[in-house]
Order: C-alpha cells, then structure tokens, then sequence
C-alpha cells in the first residue's frame, strides 16, 4: 500500500495513479483473480454454511446501506452525495483489503471465506441493489446501459460456476495445474495491495466533508461489524470461520465504488475521501474487531 501511495506522487515515466491502477486491477479482476477463485473454489469446503455467508453479507451490508439512509434524513445530502455515502457505508473492501488481511490473519484457508463472501454475496449484490441504488441518485449515460444481471458475464463468475462444478462432482485437480493456479494466485495480494495504495488520494480528504464523512466511520467501521458478530451468532459454522466473516465484513469502504461513483455522476472526491479515511481508520479498528473476535470465539 505504501508502494502504491509514493508511486502516486512521484508517477515515474509519467504513469498517474489512476492510469496504473485501472490497468492493474483489469489484469488482476480478468486474469489473476479468476485463477484464484478456481484454485481455492475447487477445493473448499461448500455446502451450507455457503448460504450461511450470503445471509450474514447481504444483511450486514443492507444494514450498512439503511443505516446512512435513515441518517440522510437529518443531513438532507443532494442525491449524487447521497448514493457515494450509502454506498461507501454498505459495500466493505472484501477481496482487495480483506483478502490479504485475512490470509495473513488466519492463515490460507480464509481464502475460501473471502471468495465464497464476495462472489456469492457482496459483488451480486452490488452489481443488483448497488447499481439499481446508484441508478436512482446518479445519472445513466445510456451508452453504458445493462441489464444488472450482466456483472455474471465476468472472469471470476465463470471461475467459480466451473470451480463449485467441479468441486461438488469430486473432479480431482491435476497436480500440472495446480501448481499453475498457485503460481498465477501469488500475483493477486500484492497487486490488490498496490492498487489500493494507488487509490488512497489524501488530496480528496475535505475538512468540510467531516459532517458527511463521519456517519460513514461510524456504521462500516463500528455499526456494521457489531451488526454482523450478533447475526453470526445465530449461524452454525465453527467458531473461526465466523470470527474469519465478521473480520472481512469489517473492512474499510470498497474501493470499486468510485468506479460507479465516475460512471453514475456520483460525488466521486467524496467517495475517494470516505474510501482513504475509513482505510487509514482500519489501521487502528481492524486490531481491535480481531482481539475482539478472538475473545468472542
């Protein structure tokens, strides 16, 4: 992340921020990552508690998205700030934080709880309810109009159908190809780090964009994660795989939501800001949900 953070302000041979990350994350979202999902999907253990983690991300998510919602009633933010803010409270940085963090954490087995939460939870959701949302307080050019369902016609969708196939049919993996998906996976956490480095933009940060800023600190960092370890209660997976959940559930804002923010004519700096200031709070708040978790479970 910090590589990320001096390449943005020395841009060597004139490469800006926001050229290298988009070129990085598409090589990373359409090669290295589907390579991943089928190296970890093929192999994990799905069944139930798949389900479990689609009821506890959807709900802690639309908690998140209600929560600066009913707050907006106070605050009255114009309808671009206010989709970025619900957005920026909803939808955490799964894959692209949470996946490095939690390999780190708990050790490789989390990777199937990342891949498994987003894939079958988070980015559904958001390319459905998310881009309905932003539809509605953004504008549409109509030369990007799709159907919400398209987001399926992507590398890492293709990669798990194929995975959860071949995983629930008992196809054993080649021993060639394994080593090759491992090879391939290694790339995916130190670029993800990178790009998100290259995301973090302090130039976005507002001192009159506290007021908007705060509510959002206060639901994805502290709200939804307290949300989140009540409902996991109520779920029957073993204890590390819940702590694993709630923990990836507690990331800062999704970086790829300024993505829709540019392309809906959302407020885009305010996003950029929600995105840097809860990612530099998860320094602090990450430590603390894990003592916590690990007291808890």
């Amino acid at each position: 992340m910090a590589g990320g953070i001096v390449w943005r302000i020395v841009k060597p041979m004139g490469l800006g921020a926001e050229q290298t990350r988009t070129v990085l994350t598409t090589v990373v979202y359409y090669f290295f990552l589907p390579a991943m999902v089928l190296e970890v999907l093929w192999t994990a253990d799905i069944g139930v508690h798949s389900l479990q983690y689609t009821i506890l991300a959807v709900s802690s998510v639309l908690f998140g998205m209600g929560g600066f919602w009913l707050i907006d009633k106070l605050l009255k933010l114009e309808h671009r700030c206010l989709g970025a803010m619900i957005l920026a409270s909803g939808f955490p940085n799964t894959t692209y934080l949470g996946l490095p963090v939690l390999e780190q954490t708990f050790g490789s087995w989390a990777r199937s709880v990342v891949i498994q939460l987003d894939l079958f939870a988070v980015s559904p959701l958001l390319f459905t309810f998310g881009i309905i949302m932003v539809r509605h307080y953004g504008t549409e050019p109509s030369s990007i109009r799709q159907p919400v369902w398209s987001f399926l016609n992507a590398p890492p969708f293709w990669a798990a159908g194929i995975a959860v196939l071949l995983n629930l049919n008992s196809v054993p993996a080649p021993i060639w190809l394994t080593g090759t998906l491992k090879l391939l996976s290694g790339a995916v956490v130190p670029l993800m780090l990178f790009s998100l480095g290259l995301a973090l933009s302090w130039q976005a940060v507002r001192v009159r964009n506290i007021p908007y800023i705060a509510p959002v600190v206060v639901i994805k960092m502290i709200l939804m994660p307290l949300f989140a370890i009540l409902l996991v209660d109520h779920l029957t997976m073993a204890n590390n795989y819940k702590a694993a959940a709630v923990l990836d559930l507690a990331m800062p804002s999704m970086v790829l939501g300024i993505v829709l923010c540019d392309r809906y004519k959302l407020d885009s700096s305010l996003y950029a800001m929600a995105v840097t200031v809860t990612t530099a709070l998860s320094l602090v708040t990450l430590p603390l949900w894990y003592q916590i978790l690990m007291t808890r479970f």
